[in-house]
C-alpha cells in the first residue's frame, strides 16, 4: 500500500468548506477514500458541569483534541485502523460511540482550523482554504444552526457577533496563507473544484508509480 495522502479543506464557518470537501469526495468515490471531519475531534469535556460546557469557544483553536486527530492521521498513514471520536452536540461533549475508519488511499481533513496547527499542515499534501464573504458566511450559519441545531435567531447572532467573527478575524482568517490553493465561493465555484479534482488525480497518479 502507498502511502495516502491528505487534502486539507479550511475556511470559516459558512464558508462551504463541507461543500468543497464532499464535492472532492464524490469525484473519488471510485477510490479508496474518507472524509474526516475536524470537528469530531472537539475535546471530552465529561468532566464538566453542563453549565461550564455550554460556555465552550467552539471557534478556539484550544477546543480541539489536535494530538489525538494528529495521532489517529500518523495510523493511518502507518496502514492502522483509527476509532474516530463522535461528538454529540445536545451534550456538548464526546459521546461514548466511535467510527470506525480503516487505511485509505486519500484522505479529506476539513475543518475550520486545521491550518492553524503546523503539526497537521505538514502531514498535508494539499492545502486548500475555502474564502466567503462574510455576510454569505453568517446567512448560512443563521439557516444550519436555526434548522438542524434548534437555535434561535437571536442565540445564533449573539454567539456570532461575540464568538465567531473574533475568532474568524484572530484565528482562522491568517491561515489562509498557509493554502497551496484558495477556492471563492466555496462550492458555488465549479471551476476550482473540477481544478483540484484533476490536481488531485495527478498526484494519486504520481504516487502509483512510486
Amino acid at each position: 500500500m502507498h502511502k495516502p495522502i491528505i487534502i486539507g479543506v479550511a475556511g470559516g464557518t459558512g464558508s462551504g468548506k463541507t461543500t468543497v470537501a464532499k464535492e472532492i469526495f464524490q469525484n473519488f468515490n471510485d477510490q479508496s477514500i474518507v472524509l474526516i471531519e475536524q470537528d469530531a475531534y472537539y475535546k471530552d469535556q465529561s468532566h464538566l458541569t453542563m453549565d461550564e460546557r455550554v460556555k465552550t469557544n467552539y471557534d478556539h483553536p484550544l477546543a480541539f483534541d489536535n494530538d489525538l486527530l494528529i495521532e489517529q492521521l500518523e495510523q493511518l498513514l502507518a496502514g492502522q485502523t483509527i476509532e474516530k471520536p463522535v461528538y454529540d452536540y445536545e451534550q456538548h461533549t464526546r459521546s461514548e460511540q466511535v467510527t470506525v475508519i480503516e487505511p485509505k488511499d486519500v484522505i479529506i481533513l476539513e475543518g475550520i482550523l486545521i491550518l492553524e496547527d503546523e503539526r497537521l499542515r505538514e502531514l498535508m499534501d494539499i492545502k486548500l482554504f475555502v474564502d466567503t464573504d462574510a455576510d454569505i458566511r453568517i446567512i448560512r450559519r443563521l439557516a444550519r444552526d436555526i434548522s438542524e441545531r434548534g437555535r434561535t435567531l437571536e442565540s445564533v447572532i449573539d454567539q456570532y457577533t461575540s464568538v465567531v467573527r473574533p475568532m474568524h478575524l484572530r484565528f482562522i482568517e491568517p491561515t489562509k496563507r498557509y493554502a497551496d490553493v484558495i477556492i471563492p465561493e466555496g462550492g458555488q465555484n465549479r471551476v476550482a473544484i473540477d481544478l483540484m479534482v484533476t490536481k488531485i488525480r495527478t498526484i494519486i497518479e504520481q504516487k502509483a508509480f512510486l
